[in-house]
């Protein structure tokens, strides 16, 4: 469940939230396929629909948040390796929204010239994409915040791209630690201008926050022609 921090007098009223979940809800039971990689800026696929982009620690869980999203077990695969998926990886959600997986960061036996590269092409990417509407950003709720999480948080600052924080495995730790948590996550967005103010919490095991993520990602999505 989302932690709302709105003004009373901006929160969706009943109706509206059902409304938001039931758009949330159609959208990510079409049809979903992968359907470019690009490991080089030049090889990246015409921007000609909405994109979110997914962003992560290495083993952050962000595969299994795709795949909880869309309700399809296999449709991205994590890789045994951290660190190994060096590419962008696209797919295409009902011809309406691009779901973006970005490769992990912050894995430890990484060179430096690779995490050089990655926050070089990372970036790149993020200022330059023009139909990039927002990055989820994935925090796995059992650890700590890392440098890494604070340096891609500086990285998306500086790219002025609106990114959402996600905590995932919530289901892992009890429940006065995931208030906590939330807390400081929570005061470290309110330190990012870019950073949207609000934290989604969320289980791919339990299918805890994944309505909710569903219908926050609707809204950016191309409208259905039937509609």
């Amino acid at each position: 469940m989302a932690d709302n921090t709105s003004e009373p007098d901006s929160r969706l009223d009943a109706s509206e939230e059902l409304a938001a979940y039931e758009s949330g809800r159609l959208l990510f039971a079409a049809p979903c396929e992968f359907f470019f990689g690009a490991q080089k800026l030049e090889q990246l696929p015409a921007p000609d629909r909405p994109e979110v982009a997914f962003a992560g620690r290495s083993n952050v869980g962000k595969s299994s948040l795709v795949n909880a999203l869309t309700g399809r077990r296999g449709l991205a695969r994590s890789s045994h390796q951290p660190g190994r998926t060096r590419q962008l990886n696209f797919f295409n959600l009902g011809q309406r929204l691009n779901l973006v997986d970005m490769p992990g960061y912050g894995y430890a036996e990484a060179a430096k010239s690779v995490k050089e590269d990655w926050q070089e092409m990372m970036f790149s990417y993020l200022r330059g994409r023009v139909t990039l509407r927002r990055v989820v950003l994935l925090l796995d709720t059992r650890i700590e915040f890392k440098p890494s999480d604070h340096e891609v948080m500086e990285l998306l600052d500086r790219a002025a791209v609106t990114y959402q924080v996600v905590l995932t495995k919530i289901d892992a730790v009890k429940p006065h630690i995931l208030e906590r948590k939330n807390e400081a996550t929570l005061a470290l967005v309110s330190k990012h201008p870019a950073a949207f103010p609000e934290i989604q919490l969320t289980s791919s095991d339990t299918g805890q926050g994944i309505p909710e993520l569903r219908a926050a990602l609707a809204s950016l999505a191309l409208v259905s022609e039937a509609h």
